[in-house]
């Protein structure tokens, strides 16, 4: 059988090659075919769920949060030791060098990632600044935030970790990061849509937890995906545990 993996488009360029060398794997090891959806952005990506076209998603926690709770997909496997913290960064030469010294009225560049933004404004708390206290400026990718920061047009940058420690040295060089979480419990998920049985569903996902760093050429494999450690199961507690921790970041 075909499933249809859709992988949300917030990872960063480089590691787009890894997710077909991972499909290729998964498919020769499982004897399940992988057809990849990339979308483009958020807008492509909820179009392509309200469509049905996704058997299986690679979904940030905001929208796994969503996707399991109101419409029934399951968490069957994470990244290992790969959670989703995040970079508030702003350029090396403003003089403001904590979170306290951003200002009511300042300008912040963020992505249509919303677990991003939550974590970002609970760690903009020292500041005293709510959602309604900062001008928000769209960015398209990461790569677009950074260069609205250095280039001046934005007071900061609301940044994936993961994708800012992906920037090119010399853009993470004339950066200044203000303040990296550390919540730790927050990751992307592998979903799998309700109709997809758990009979079609096990091999594929004894192939993605079986992939291992310690073999030399899954370890390319992972290294690609820049997910060198690899994944592990999600159990229903983890996944109701991270919905719990995003509620909170809600509140």
């Amino acid at each position: 059988m075909t499933l249809n993996l859709l992988v949300a488009p917030d990872f960063a360029p480089e590691n787009f090659p890894g997710w077909y060398m991972l499909a290729t794997l998964l498919q020769h090891r499982s004897g399940t075919r992988l057809h990849l959806l990339m979308p483009a952005d958020a807008r492509e990506q909820a179009q392509m769920l309200a469509d049905g076209l996704a058997d299986l998603v690679y979904a940030n926690p905001f929208d796994a949060t969503a996707m399991i709770r109101d419409q029934g997909y399951r968490a069957f496997a994470r990244p290992k030791a790969h959670s989703n913290e995040m970079v508030i960064a702003t350029a090396a030469a403003s003089p403001a060098d904590h979170v306290e010294d951003l200002r009511p009225g300042c300008r912040i560049a963020v992505t249509d990632n919303r677990d991003v933004r939550l974590v970002g404004l609970r760690l903009l708390e020292p500041a005293d600044l709510t959602e309604h206290d900062i001008q928000w400026e769209p960015a398209s990718s990461y790569q677009a935030a950074a260069r609205m920061t250095l280039n001046g047009q934005v007071d900061a940058g609301f940044f994936l970790a993961s994708a800012y420690h992906a920037l090119a040295r010399i853009t993470r060089e004339r950066l200044k990061v203000l303040v990296e979480s550390r919540l730790r419990d927050i990751s992307h998920v592998l979903l799998a849509h309700p109709r997809v049985a758990d009979a079609d569903l096990a091999p594929l996902a004894q192939a993605l937890l079986a992939v291992d760093p310690a073999d030399t050429g899954d370890a390319q494999v992972l290294q690609a995906l820049g997910l060198p450690a690899g994944f592990e199961p999600m159990e229903r507690e983890d996944a109701e545990f991270m919905i719990d921790l995003m509620d909170t970041l809600l509140d």
